[in-house]
């Protein structure tokens, strides 16, 4: 087992994450607002190619955060588009996204069967 790996990605996820809490702490951001922005950043860091050092350097710290949902689907959409031409760029993301998509939406019905949801007091 590669311990140096773990603590890196322990590190570089957690920095993610602080960055993410401090967005919400001190800015008026809404958390949906941040999903967007850490995507859209994936998708960008990724359609440049940046993302993919974050990764050899991190593994899973840097693929698991919402940037690397980003970053995967920015990869899908670029090999389509070398395999299909421009209706890659419209298929390709989703394509590359879709196991994670799948279950996202299937552990989210579970949990949602099981937990009583509460309005939030304002």
């Amino acid at each position: 087992m590669d311990w140096f790996m773990i603590i890196k990605a322990f590190i570089i996820g957690g920095i993610i994450c602080i960055i993410g809490q401090i967005l919400i702490d001190k800015t008026k951001l809404t958390p949906a607002r941040i999903l967007v922005i850490y995507v859209t950043l994936g998708t960008i860091l990724g359609g440049l190619g940046i993302y993919e050092y974050l990764i050899d350097f991190a593994g899973c710290g840097a693929t698991v955060p919402l940037t690397g949902f980003g970053n995967l689907l920015a990869k899908g959409a670029i090999s389509e588009v070398n395999s299909n031409g421009f209706i890659g760029a419209f298929t390709g993301g989703i394509k590359s996204a879709a196991g994670g998509i799948a279950s996202a939406i299937f552990f989210g019905y579970i949990a949602s069967l099981i937990s009583k949801p509460k309005i939030k007091k304002q």
